[in-house]
C-alpha cells in the first residue's frame, strides 16, 4: 500500500515501515528496528550540537541553520559523547529527515524516559512557527532543541530523546466519539466521574501507595550526571527524594518553584489497539504548573488482555514562578485520543516495556525494585 492511499489517522508501525521504504522518512544512517514503536518512530541525535543563547523558532521561510549562524554560541562534537549541562539550551540536527506527501503531517514528543529525566526537548523544522509540529507536505531536516532542567546528561550520536508520529489528514475525534469509547472500552477507570471535554481529564493522585507508602518523587538538586543510553545505571536515592503523607499540607502537596516532581494520575488509563493518545496541557488558568513533558501513549497501553493490571499515567510536574498547592483529584491535563490508520502489528508492551502496569515509575536509567 502506498502512503498516498491511506485514510485519516495516525500511522501504525507497518505504515511507518512503508514510509521508510518509500523515502517519506529518510536518515543519514539506516533506520534500526528498535526505533520503530507501535505508533511512532524514535529520532536519533546527529554528530554535533550547538549551544545557543536562547530557545527560538526560525519563523516562516527561515532555515534553522540560518538562525544558528546568528545565535549559535559554540559547536559541540558529540562523536565520543558530550555532556549537555543543566540550565543550558542546545540545538542538535537529527539523523532523520522528512519528505512528506500532501495530506501528511507529523507531531513529536519527548520519549517517556526523556520526560522523566526533566530534559526539555522539542522538535524544530525549517520555517517552523511552532514546536513539535511538522507541516503538511514538509520536506527537509529535523532538529531537536534540548534543555536539561534538573540533571546534566551525557549524549552521543544515535541517542534517542524524542519520537515522531505521522498523521494522515485531520483525525481528532469528537467528544461524542470519546464518550462512546469510554462506555464501550473504558478509556479511564478508577474514579467515580469522568470529564470528557476536548479529551479525557486526568487528575493527580496523592493517596499513598499501599506497598511503599509513597505519593511521589522529588528530584534532588545538583545531583550527578546521567548517561541517557545507560539503563539501570544510577542509584535512585542519589537523584530522588521519596515523598509520603508527611509531605502533604492541608491535604495537598506544595510544588516549590524550580523543583521537579514525579506523580501519578488518579485514573487508570487504557489506550485501545485501534487508537493512539497524547497527553496535552490543561488550561493554565487553573494552576501555575506544567504537568507533563512526554505525552505519547501507544495502542495497547494499559490493556488488561496484554497483561497490564491497572496502569496509571505518570505526571512530570514542575511549578512555574510561585509555590502552588496541588490537591488530591485536581485535574492537571487531558488525554486526547486519535484513531489509527490500522491496528499496529505490534502493540505496546507485547515486545517488552519499561512502563506497562506502571505506578510511580522513574525513568529506566535508575536501579529500581
Amino acid at each position: 500500500m502506498a502512503v498516498e492511499q491511506l485514510e485519516n489517522g495516525i500511522f501504525p508501525v507497518q505504515h511507518l515501515e512503508i514510509a521508510i521504504r518509500d523515502g517519506v522518512i529518510a536518515a543519514d544512517s539506516p533506520i534500526e528496528d528498535g526505533q520503530l514503536q507501535p505508533a511512532s518512530l524514535d529520532l536519533r541525535l546527529g554528530s554535533e550540537a550547538w549551544r545557543v543563547q536562547a530557545s527560538f523558532l526560525p519563523g516562516a521561510n527561515m532555515p534553522v541553520d540560518a538562525k544558528l549562524a546568528k545565535f549559535g554560541m559554540h559547536r559541540i562534537d558529540l562523536t565520543n559523547g558530550a555532556v549537555l549541562e543543566r540550565g543550558c539550551v542546545y540545538i542538535v540536527k537529527l539523523q532523520e529527515r522528512l519528505n512528506l506527501p500532501t495530506g501528511t503531517s507529523a507531531i513529536a514528543n519527548p520519549k517517556s524516559s526523556t520526560g522523566r529525566l526533566d530534559i526539555f526537548t522539542r522538535l524544530i523544522t525549517d520555517g517552523a512557527r511552532e514546536f513539535e509540529s511538522v507541516a503538511d507536505g514538509y520536506e527537509g531536516p529535523l532538529f531537536a532543541e534540548i534543555s536539561p532542567r534538573t540533571f546534566s546528561v551525557l549524549v552521543r550520536p544515535g541517542s534517542r530523546l524524542s519520537q515522531l508520529r505521522l498523521r494522515r489528514g485531520v483525525s481528532a475525534p469528537s467528544d461524542h466519539v470519546m464518550e462512546s469509547l469510554q462506555s464501550t472500552v473504558g478509556l479511564v477507570h478508577g474514579v467515580d466521574h469522568t470529564d470528557i471535554r476536548d479529551g479525557v481529564a486526568l487528575s493527580v493522585n496523592l493517596d499513598p501507595d499501599s506497598k511503599s507508602g509513597m505519593i511521589g518523587w522529588r528530584a534532588r538538586k545538583h545531583a550527578g550526571l546521567i548517561d541517557v543510553d545507560a539503563p539501570a545505571s544510577q542509584p535512585v536515592d542519589e537523584f530522588w527524594e521519596r515523598l509520603a503523607s508527611a509531605d502533604l499540607t492541608a491535604g495537598g502537596l506544595v510544588l516549590n518553584p524550580d523543583e521537579f516532581y514525579i506523580l501519578a494520575s488518579r485514573e487508570f488509563v487504557t489506550v485501545p489497539k485501534d487508537h493512539a493518545a497524547e497527553m496535552r496541557a490543561y488550561d493554565t488558568r487553573v494552576g501555575e504548573f506544567r504537568a507533563h513533558y512526554a505525552g505519547f501513549f501507544d495502542p495497547g497501553f494499559g490493556m488488561a488482555e496484554l497483561g497490564a493490571e491497572g496502569t496509571r499515567a505518570v505526571l512530570e510536574v514542575r511549578s512555574h514562578d510561585v509555590p502552588f498547592l496541588i490537591d488530591q483529584g485536581q485535574t492537571v491535563c487531558r488525554l486526547v485520543y486519535e484513531p489509527m490508520l490500522a491496528v499496529p502489528q505490534t502493540l505496546y508492551g507485547t515486545a517488552g516495556s519499561n512502563y506497562q502496569s506502571q505506578g510511580l515509575r522513574l525513568a529506566k536509567h535508575f536501579i529500581q525494585d
